[in-house]
């Protein structure tokens, strides 16, 4: 792979700035089993409302219920980005993001990258396609631009644009870092497609929790990391997704708008993290991730996640 040398080097700024302030993807706790309403997370300063918790026991036996329906673990982070009302289930606890990562380093591109680099092509091999590249396989011989991969590792999803992307911004200890400069002390990034998939029980390498990622993705798609051209980009991007049909999408109701970005691994990991915007309302960040069982090869249930967001939206509407 091929790459110019700007994102490489600011990012490692970033992580020279960051020494000694924070954590930079080793160990950390494992997976708690409890539920919770709440997370801690920096960087989350917000124009909404104060707003309230709409965790009650009611909510909490609701969402326990469908993991035992299921028999998943799911971890919910909502937040109402117009009232500052949140929503929370596991949402301290870690979860392997899968390729709900593709949205953190596009943010992470858009927000530092001028139109010219964005317009930048990337030269990338047959060597460096992966077994899902179903865009970047056909543009071997001319390679794609920056732009392009963003699009594709968001839209398709495709796993070889998503690593192009990443190599760009200087490889997985340069996105952490990057993340966080920007506040994130909770995820960490630590492999590339297809490895970060692996979600073994226990493994805190390429996890998060519901919190920190509602927070990213509110500050990438809501708040103020990215120019309001780059938002309505990023937004616009996320609504275009081919992947998320059964998912958020399925669960809300018609007329509502939604931009996701999905992601499923081993050991029935499957996750959609999404942009909701209801008709005259400001949008609702709605993130769920799960898994189920403790074999590797544990089967995922799209109807799943679509649930969850149904008694999301009763919830919050």
């Amino acid at each position: 792979m091929r790459r110019t040398g700007l994102f490489a080097a600011t990012l490692a700024l970033s992580a020279i700035v960051l020494a000694g302030c924070s954590a930079g993807g080793g160990p950390a706790s494992a997976p708690s089993n409890s539920p919770s309403a709440s997370a801690s997370v920096s960087g989350s300063s917000s124009s909404a409302g104060a707003g309230h918790s709409l965790t009650t026991p009611a909510t909490t036996r609701a969402f326990a219920a469908l993991e035992q329906q299921y028999g998943a673990q799911v971890g919910v982070r909502v937040l109402d980005t117009g009232s500052g009302n949140t929503l929370g289930y596991r949402d301290d606890t870690r979860f392997a993001f899968a390729s709900t990562s593709k949205l953190l380093t596009a943010g992470l591109l858009l927000r530092t990258a001028s139109d010219a680099e964005l317009d930048t092509v990337v030269h990338y091999d047959a060597a460096d396609l992966l077994s899902y590249a179903p865009v970047t396989s056909q543009h071997v011989a001319t390679g794609m631009s920056l732009r392009d991969l963003v699009t594709a590792a968001l839209q398709v999803s495709d796993n070889t644009a998503a690593n192009l992307v990443t190599e760009h911004l200087g490889g997985p200890a340069a996105v952490q870092s990057a993340l966080r400069t920007l506040g994130d002390s909770t995820t960490n990034v630590d492999r590339t497609e297809p490895d970060l998939n692996t979600a073994t029980p226990g493994d805190v390498r390429d996890t998060t929790t519901p919190h920190a990622l509602a927070t990213d993705l509110r500050r990438f798609a809501v708040g103020d990391l990215l120019t309001p051209a780059r938002r309505t980009l990023l937004v616009s991007l996320l609504e275009g997704n081919t992947t998320g049909g059964p998912y958020v999408r399925a669960g809300v109701p018609a007329g509502w708008t939604v931009g996701d970005k999905t992601g499923n691994g081993s050991y029935g990991t499957r996750n959609d993290i999404a942009v909701v915007t209801p008709p005259g309302r400001a949008p609702i960040i709605v993130v769920i991730l799960t898994n189920r069982g403790s074999a590797q090869d544990a089967s995922s249930d799209d109807a799943l996640i679509a649930d969850v967001t149904r008694q999301v939206v009763e919830t919050v509407r």
